[in-house]
Parts: structure tokens; sequence; C-alpha cells
């Protein structure tokens, strides 16, 4: 009897041990508690899969469509407790620290919305919104309720992007004088995403434009990082309806020079590009560097016009500015302010104002000259 007594109180004390311990777990799990705002963008892939790597912590998942959430939760065998039809139950329940946007570009205004009284801060992704009257409204929202508004772009995180940021920073090619930015690839519906994606980015209330928006978002973006946030004096473009059958809603192509007092950006977004591309040409006073994609760049100068410098890659960009759940972590923790980046609200309020330039020189035919 008496070894039976203490075989129990041992099963106890274990029991009572794990159980602190897994209190102890909890309360030292440093990374952030994330909501998620819809799934029919299909570039939630990435957190999904940093959630089964367990770097990212998704405390409850917002959706409308029960479908949806079904197709995703047998995708990545996730818990029915994660799942809210309603976004006020999901944010009381779970507390989120940040909710990150995976809906249609003309909803991230209602994420703001919703978050900004409640001083949740929000990460959307890529572009900031569909229409700049819609950005205005994101804009009055963070600044009144104080919150941080972040969009994630793929090539924040593109080391060739970040060494050719640097080196025009360390007067490598003197000051800048062109920049061409080329983005797209051979249509949404050709490379496979799927229908909830399409319905959305093939519309133009909900995209807010076709390529245009989807891939100019870039370079006005990148354009508006590489003149450290300087407003462009005026917008032209012209778009291109090269597959009606196929998108007869919105543009397939579109060109987009913006011009500043001292440089021009040409922005090249398309949905009909021979091959997947993110490509960037950064041309100075004395030189041009050449990022052919993520990792490889080419810089020449004028001493080496009839041998050009070998391609290279470019170094890994330190942390937090590589990975965006570490800089979405470092941003909202404090550890960096976030400030004159591309995930900025900032510059990408000025790449929203590029962008509806851009539809509007359309609409009209004309040069758009921005108001100072």
């Amino acid at each position: 009897m008496r070894n039976r007594i203490s075989g129990l109180l041992n099963k106890v004390v274990l029991l009572g041990l794990l159980a602190t311990l897994a209190i102890s777990a909890n309360a030292q799990d440093k990374r952030l508690r994330l909501g998620i705002y819809g799934l029919n963008h299909d570039h939630i892939l990435g957190f999904f899969n940093y959630m089964k790597s367990g770097k990212a912590n998704v405390v409850g998942v917002y959706e409308p469509s029960r479908e949806l959430w079904e197709k995703y939760k047998k995708r990545y065998k996730l818990p029915d407790s994660l799942y809210f039809n309603d976004v006020h139950k999901m944010i009381k329940a779970t507390k989120p620290d940040v909710m990150l946007g995976y809906n249609a570009v003309a909803k991230h205004v209602d994420i703001v919305e919703v978050c900004a009284p409640l001083h949740i801060p929000v990460m959307v992704e890529k572009p900031l919104a569909a229409t700049l009257e819609q950005a205005k409204r994101i804009e009055v929202l963070a600044n009144k309720y104080k919150i941080k508004v972040l969009v994630n772009y793929e090539t924040t995180w593109y080391p060739s992007f970040q060494y050719i940021h640097d080196m025009v920073g360390q007067d490598s090619i003197g000051k800048i004088r062109r920049m061409v930015i080329r983005d797209g690839h051979s249509g949404p519906k050709e490379i496979g995403c799927s229908p909830e994606f399409l319905a959305w980015l093939t519309d133009p209330v909900l995209n807010g434009a076709g390529a245009l928006n989807d891939f100019g978002c870039y370079g006005a973006d990148l354009a508006t990082w590489l003149m450290h946030g300087q407003r462009p004096i005026a917008v032209t473009a012209i778009a291109k309806h090269y597959k009606p059958q196929v998108y007869p809603k919105v543009e397939d192509d579109a060109t987009i020079l913006v011009e500043y007092p001292t440089a021009t950006a040409s922005i090249e977004a398309s949905w009909n590009w021979a091959l997947n591309i993110k490509d960037m040409e950064v041309w100075g006073e004395t030189g041009v560097i050449h990022a052919f994609n993520g990792q490889r760049v080419q810089l020449r100068t004028p001493k080496e016009e009839t041998k050009f410098t070998l391609i290279h890659e470019a170094k890994p960009i330190p942390a937090p500015n590589n990975d965006p759940l570490v800089y979405l972590t470092a941003v909202l923790r404090g550890e960096i302010s976030g400030e004159g980046d591309q995930a900025s609200l900032p510059y990408n309020m000025i790449a929203m104002e590029i962008l509806d330039a851009a539809k509007r020189s359309i609409q009209e035919g004309k040069r758009i000259v921005l108001q100072p």
C-alpha cells in the first residue's frame, strides 16, 4: 500500500512539473501572436509554411468562406480551433499582437477599420490598397490610433536589391539618373493561381486594376525607396490589353514613367512576360548596377565598358531586414523604427500616388502633374 501511495504521489509531482514546464514554455514564447485576416491571397502559403516549421505562432484565422478554410485546414492539418467566421470574436478570443492581411486589396481598409481602434498593428500583402482614397483612409486611421501599418513586398527581402540601395548610398555610381524596374510573369491564370485569388486579382474594383496594380506597385515602392521618399513631379503611363479573352476586365500590361527633378523611373509591369521576372537597373552618373533577380547583380562603370564585371551573388541581408516575420517582430518590439523602409506607410502612400496618377494618365491620355 505504501509503495502504491508513493507511486501515485510521484505521478502527481510529475504531472505538476510538466504543467509548470508547459506554462513556463508558453511564457517564454517570444513569437508574435499572429492573427490572419482572409485566405484568398495565395501569398498566405508563406506564413503557413512558417507556422509549419514552428517560426510563426498563428493564433487565429478569420475567413468568411468555410469552404476556403477547409481547403487550408486539410493542406496544413490545421485545428478547427484556429478558425473564426467573425473577426471580432477572433480578436476577443485570441488577442493577436498583429493582424496579417491576406484578402482582396480593396478590403485592406476593412482590416484597418477593425484593428486600428483596438490598437492592433496591421501588415498587408502588397499593394497597400486598391485606390488612393482607400490608402488615405488607412493613413488617417493609422495616425489617429497610432498603430503601425506595414506592407509586405517580396522584393524587400532581395539581397540584390539591397546591394543596389547600399552601393548607391556609398556614391558608387554617382547620383541616380534612371531606374528601370521590371516585374511580372506570364499571367496569374497561366502560372496556376488559385480560383479564389484569380477572382479578385482580375477584378478592377477588388484589385484596383490588373497588372498595373499587381506588379506596378513593386516599381513604385522601389523607386520611392531608392529616392529616399521623394515625391515625383509627374507620371505618364500606357496600358495594353493583349489577352482580353483571358482577362476581360483589366489590363494585362502597363508601363509607367515617373519623373523626379533629377531622375526618371521606368516601371514595366506585365502578365505577358516570357518568363518570371523581378529585375532592376539603376543608372547613375558614373555607372550602372543591374539586379537580374533576387541574388545576381552586376556593376559596370566606364572603365569597364569593354569587359563587364562578372555577375555575382549579393551577400545575404543581415537580420532583421532579411525576412518579413523577423522584420515585423523587430518593428513591433521597437528594435528598429521601420521608417524609410519599403514596408513603411509613408513610402507606400507615395507608391499609391504613383499608381493613382498612372491610372489617371491612362484614362485621360496625358501626363499627370502631381500637386506639391
